[in-house]
């Protein structure tokens, strides 16, 4: 039996883990989306280290591993402009819900947020409607 999932279990531990840390440290949620755009939209000037330190670590911490775990095939398109335009919509869209997965389905969710569940529950969704759109009718995926 393939034992994948487990990377998965490990990584969605870290990333709780990492989400308690931030809400413990500094009573702040640890959106990702929410971190980037304070910095870009220069409302988190304020804490601007903090938020530099965070995407540092978010950077810095699979290469740190990369030793320890194995290729994995994530089955990703080649195609640069689809790769381009899911990043777009996936900014654009983090922007119109006030927050990312790490945001609203991490933390949120864990804190019984009704707006984590709604959220969650609508990009989960959505995704779910783009890989039968983009994947089974229009195989661009």
């Amino acid at each position: 039996m393939p034992i994948d999932w487990i990377w998965g279990l490990i990584g969605g531990l870290l990333i709780g883990t990492g989400g308690a840390v931030y809400l413990l440290g500094n009573g702040r949620i640890m959106g990702a989306s929410g971190i980037i755009g304070g910095l870009v939209d220069g409302s988190g000037l304020s804490t601007k280290w903090e938020r530099i330190v965070f995407l540092i670590g978010v950077a810095l911490l699979p290469v740190l591993l990369m030793p320890y775990y194995r290729e994995v095939d994530t089955h990703i398109t080649d195609n640069y402009i689809v790769l381009a335009a899911a990043g777009l919509l996936v900014g654009v869209g983090t922007r119109i819900a006030n927050g990312c997965t790490s945001g609203h389905g991490v933390c949120g969710m864990s804190r019984l947020s009704l707006r984590g569940f709604a959220a969650t529950f609508a990009y989960i969704f959505a995704g779910g409607v783009g890989v039968v759109i983009f994947r089974h009718l229009l195989g661009v995926i």
